[in-house]
């Protein structure tokens, strides 16, 4: 009979693999009847992950931890998706770990048996924290700042070529008055986008204006609101159009322009990052710029393996992605 994997669990459960791994390592992220209803699922079909014993022999705990700020939205699901099935393909499971509190690496991660973990914390994570996981030899890959040690690597998007192709593209358009809406200021893709964008403007020659620059935090409820108040407070023109910090805040952003009576992209283009799901479905068909979410989690869990099992030295993966053109974002019709 063959054997039952994490995968058949989840798939009987109808659930994510990560919700099942949350559930079988008791994990506060998964409410107790779903955890109860997946560990009947799993005693039914005798799913056994059977690590005692090459625990014992190799001194490891075969677990991952996944410390973030945050899970929610599409990037996290594709993300999660993708890097517990080949952590569970590479023979080991993945524990996620929320927290806005970069001290909880002291409290959770040096007090638990991780053979290694992945970060999102962005800037958060201070060079303090970056030198005890060195110091305490924990093997770290960092899924969104651009780092690297003898213990540490990275697997980030270049989120500068991002920013700076999004913007040449809305230039090439006939846009010279072009707004940008931030997501967190200690967020590496966020930061990276931004320096592509003023990179950008300034090989054109196009001024950035100060009230052109938004924070939208990454979230389409708060950019919906910011560039509400920015249109309702302003004593200038708006901008022509508009780079949102992600799809959800390029959503926001859009919502708000309609609600204003402004026409999408008649009037106010608008840009978008990661290119989300819906994204293809909105209307109008937002134009973005695609991140390859699912290999970040492949390649992710595929390092950190690599550097728990043979030792190896940290290295920093830049992921490429590639503008997707749709319908939010078009030519001056005066350009």
């Amino acid at each position: 009979m063959e054997k039952v994997t994490i995968k058949d669990v989840a798939r009987e459960a109808g659930v994510a693999i990560s919700t099942v791994s949350n559930a079988l390592n008791n994990s506060d992220l998964v409410n107790e009847d779903t955890k109860a209803r997946i560990l009947a699922i799993a005693e039914r079909m005798n799913y056994v992950p059977n690590l005692s014993g090459r625990c014992l022999k190799s001194g490891k705990s075969y677990m991952l931890g996944f410390l973030t700020s945050s899970i929610g939205g599409d990037y996290f699901t594709v993300l999660l998706e993708a890097m517990s099935s080949q952590c569970s393909d590479l023979g080991y499971t993945l524990n996620i770990l929320t927290s806005r509190d970069s001290r909880v690496i002291k409290s959770q991660i040096l007090g638990k048996r991780f053979d290694g973990i992945f970060i999102f914390q962005g800037e958060r994570i201070k060079a303090e924290e970056l030198e005890l996981l060195e110091k305490h030899h924990i093997k770290t890959v960092l899924l969104d700042r651009a780092y690297k040690s003898s213990n540490i690597g990275s697997v980030v998007f270049d989120s500068y070529y991002a920013g700076y192709t999004t913007t040449k593209y809305l230039i090439n358009l006939g846009h010279k008055k072009i707004g940008f809406i931030e997501g967190a200021s200690d967020v590496y893709d966020s930061l990276e986008r931004k320096r592509g964008f003023m990179d950008a403007m300034a090989e054109y020659h196009l001024p950035v204006r100060e009230d052109y620059i938004l924070n939208g935090y990454f979230e389409e409820l708060l950019t919906y609101n910011v560039v509400n108040v920015f249109s309702r407070n302003r004593k200038c023109e708006m901008p022509d159009a508009f780079i949102a910090g992600n799809d959800s805040s390029a959503i926001g952003c859009i919502k708000a322009l309609t609600d204003l009576g402004y026409r999408v992209p008649e009037d106010i283009s608008v840009i978008g990052f990661d290119d989300i799901s819906i994204a293809q479905y909105f209307t109008p068909k937002l134009s973005t710029f695609r991140n390859p979410i699912n290999l970040q989690g492949i390649t992710a869990a595929k390092m950190l393996v690599d550097m728990v099992e043979n030792k190896n030295e940290g290295t920093i993966q830049l992921l490429q992605g590639k503008l997707i053109p749709r319908d939010s974002a078009a030519a001056m019709l005066n350009g």
